[in-house]
């Protein structure tokens, strides 16, 4: 007998993108052979774009460019050997590349009241969904924007532009085969707004008058170049051009004024687009300051528990008259209220103040005084104590170096013996080296503690450091000592510590606090910098390095913390290296919108609903369905890991009342329930009867069944309903029986079967994982018998 031979290595199923080559290849155990291919049960002699190679034992069916068409289950024969696989083709949305870089790359520039109109061309398997989003929130029709889809593009169009139109946005494009995201950004150019108001009159006298204002709130998008200042007299309808400034100067003085004249005064910005509306002041007039203006604040003199004297300068503006005197007032240092130390002015430029409460501490402030009044009053003196100049203190206790390294000493002492009560208000530390006379201070402010380190020295260098105490009388009496430091550490490249504590990605709850610690080490200590998508952190985010660890703190997450976190060492020589990792801020999902309830399929119900508004963000969301039999029955999953808006619930008993709930999930939790509020039911039938077909006499008589129209593979997603069918002719009209993986389906309730005059139909009503399979239809009649099969694929699962 002639020798056996068999598959080496089957047929594999193919997943391949629409217009991509695809390729099926089988080894077979003996060279030579013949094999002949097949699709959907149909022989293949010549297929357009297919072509058929043998390599040595290597069978090949090879497509160049892969359309809907070729979708199909393939099979290789050759003799009693056979093989089996199916391809797959996938079509999400595409948009063409050079359109997508110039939509991604160079923003949409509009001036304010152009319409705007963005359209987007696509391709890819219908039906495809598309959603315009700005700020994370879907775009909704209003009186000024539209969003149009056909099923060849998309279109965002806006009437009259105005700037808050302008920002980011977002196109989404979904079908059956995936997700496409295009980011663009629409700029909206205008003239400013006004400069913002108060106008401020910071100086007026008879002969100039000076105002001030603010930039505009919004500059239209384009800088400010310059501002027109106008003048108005009060009484008359003219406004006259005084001049410019320019962007960067926000005051003007005008000499075109005269004495005890009213003016309005307005003032315009002016950008690249043109001039704002007018900011306008109050009424003011063109008169000189007749009281004296501010001395400069006294000089206290001397101080004791009995009396303390201050001395002050005349001010620089004495007003219309000259100046006959000056009042002073005091108060207790942290209060509010001024009190009167003399009731007539003083013609004398200095004062003795006796009484005074002993131990309190003062401000004094004065006035000066003309013919027209009192002017204004000096910013308050330095703060006094009324009581005795008190004695310099004696030296610190116990100096010492409590530690030291390669560039810095820390000192601790304890405070001076005082036995006259006088209060110690801080310290000072001085250092000097060894080559140096010249003592340097290392604190600009007394230190309140009892301890120092003292930083910046060099390596192997004698110093000497002394303190000394402070009080109200100054520096006390010097403590010193002398100090060696130690050799320089040896220098150590800066290194990350990375280990299984530091996650390359972590999934925060909005809302929840983001702290991450990643521990480093070298010599010197490096500088370590923080980025976010290759930027500076934004505002909310703290950075705390020390003791070899730095951490990034962000208080309350929100969804635009998402992004790449990349941190950075670098040492004085150049050494650097980093590390990144990604953070995904998300929540526990909202509640899917309301829920509709039709019957498309007889004791079928389909529950449709709203999605809920966390899609818009949340990528691995999907949907749960429950249901129950009465108003406090049991609530029982009948659909899970839905990635649609849709779900049909097939297995309905006439007469029962039916409560349905959905909810969103996603890695954090689940959602509120959406929930049914009237009840669902199906009437049981009052009477069942039969109408018998009539009998059609085909045109030829007696012929085996044979399929019109085979099978095709079908890939649908969890939940959704699939229409499988196929035409098959024949005479009589043939019995049809429906198969999944061998299994007889005729008195399975969850499949719905029709035959319409030969087109045959399976309804799998809300598929799950089990439904996936190979599916057979067979038709026999009393001359023969055909079949034909195809693959169901079901998606969504994670």
């Amino acid at each position: 007998s002639a020798p056996r031979y068999h598959v080496n290595k089957q047929l594999l199923n193919v997943r391949v993108l629409k217009g991509e080559p695809a390729e099926l290849s089988c080894t077979v155990s003996k060279d030579g052979l013949i094999g002949t291919w097949f699709k959907d049960g149909l022989k293949l002699t010549s297929m357009e774009g297919v072509c058929f190679k043998k390599e040595g034992l290597v069978h090949k069916l090879i497509i160049d460019k892969v359309e809907d068409i070729h979708a199909g289950k393939y099979r290789f024969e050759s003799g009693d050997i056979k093989t089996e696989a199916s391809i797959f083709v996938e079509d999400p949305p595409q948009v063409d590349k050079v359109l997508l870089k110039n939509l991604t790359s160079v923003p949409t520039v509009a001036k304010a009241g152009e319409n705007v109109t963005i359209k987007i061309p696509f391709e890819g398997r219908l039906p495809i969904r598309a959603a315009w989003l700005k700020d994370k929130m879907e775009l909704a029709d209003d009186t000024r924007i539209r969003v149009d889809k056909t099923d060849t593009f998309t279109k965002l169009s806006i009437a009259s532009s105005e700037r808050k139109d302008a920002g980011d946005y977002k196109v989404r494009l979904k079908n059956d085969s995936g997700v496409l995201e295009i980011n663009l950004k629409l700029v909206v150019f205008d003239k400013p707004q006004p400069p913002a108001g108060p106008i401020k009159v910071v100086e007026s006298s008879a002969n100039d008058i000076t105002i001030q204002w603010k930039p505009p709130k919004d500059d239209g998008g384009k800088p400010v170049q310059s501002y027109i200042i106008e003048r108005q007299q009060v009484g008359k309808d003219e406004w006259v051009t005084l001049g410019e400034t320019p962007r960067s100067c926000t005051t003007f003085t005008t000499n075109k004024v005269e004495q005890d004249m009213s003016y309005y005064f307005r003032v315009r910005a002016v950008n690249a687009e043109g001039t704002s509306g007018a900011l306008e002041s109050e009424e003011v007039k063109a008169v000189s300051k007749a009281t004296p203006g501010a001395p400069d604040p006294p000089e206290i003199v001397s101080a004791s528990r009995d009396a303390i004297t201050i001395s002050w300068k005349a001010p620089q503006k004495s007003g219309s008259s000259r100046i006959v005197g000056y009042l002073v007032q005091k108060r207790k240092k942290g209060t509010m209220t001024w009190l009167p130390v003399n009731s007539a002015p003083i013609a004398d430029k200095k004062l003795e103040m006796t009484n005074l409460k002993k131990g309190l501490q003062y401000e004094f402030r004065v006035a000066a005084v003309n013919a027209a009044g009192t002017g204004d009053a000096s910013e308050p003196s330095k703060p006094v104590f009324a009581r005795d100049s008190t004695k310099s203190l004696g030296q610190v206790q116990d100096l010492k170096v409590s530690s030291s390294d390669s560039s810095s000493i820390t000192l601790t002492w304890k405070r001076p013996e005082t036995n006259d009560g006088s209060d110690v208000k801080g310290y000072e530390v001085e250092v000097r080296s060894s080559n140096n006379l010249n003592w340097t201070k290392c604190n600009a402010l007394p230190i309140e503690t009892t301890t120092y380190t003292v930083k910046g020295l060099q390596a192997k260098e004698i110093y000497f450091l002394r303190v000394r105490a402070l009080n109200d009388s100054g520096p006390g009496e010097a403590a010193e000592l002398e100090a060696l430091l130690g050799p320089a550490p040896p220098v150590v490249p800066p290194r990350l510590l990375i280990d299984d504590t530091v996650k390359s990605f972590l999934v925060i709850k909005a809302g929840n606090t983001i702290r991450v610690n990643i521990p480093f080490e070298g010599s010197p200590n490096p500088v370590v910098t923080w980025l976010k998508d290759g930027h500076p952190l934004p505002s909310q985010a703290t950075i705390n390095t020390k003791d070899g660890t730095t951490q990034l703190l962000i208080g309350a997450a929100e969804f635009t913390d998402s992004g790449t976190y990349t941190v950075e060492l670098q040492n004085g020589l150049g050494k650097r290296e980093t590390f990144s990792f990604q953070v995904q801020v998300t929540d526990i999902p909202q509640s899917p919108g309301p829920i509709q309830l039709q019957q498309n399929v007889p004791n079928t119900v389909t529950v449709t609903w709203e999605p809920s508004a966390s899609e818009k963000w949340e990528s691995n969301l999907y949907y749960t369905v429950l249901k129950r039999e009465s108003q406090k029955g049991i609530w029982r999953v009948v659909g899970d890991l839905v990635y649609t808006n849709k779900f049909t619930f097939t297995h309905l008993i006439p007469g029962r009342d039916y409560y349905f709930r959905v909810v969103a999930k996603n890695n954090l939790g689940t959602s509120g329930p959406s929930e049914t509020v009237q009840p669902w039911r199906i009437p049981k039938p009052k009477a069942e009867f039969h109408v018998k077909p009539q009998k059609y006499k085909g045109v030829n008589q007696n012929q085996p069944p044979r399929f019109l129209v085979p099978l095709k593979p079908h890939v649908v997603t969890t939940g959704s309903e699939c229409h499988m069918s196929c035409a098959v002719g024949g005479h009589p009209p043939p019995k049809i029986r429906w198969y999944k993986d061998g299994r007889d389906l005729s008195n399975d309730p969850t499949y719905f079967c029709t035959n319409d005059f030969g087109v045959c139909s399976l309804v799998v009503l809300g598929v799950t994982k089990q439904d996936e399979g190979e599916y057979m239809v067979e038709a026999t009649n009393e001359s023969g018998r055909a079949f034909s099969k195809a693959f169901l694929t079901i998606k969504g699962n994670n």
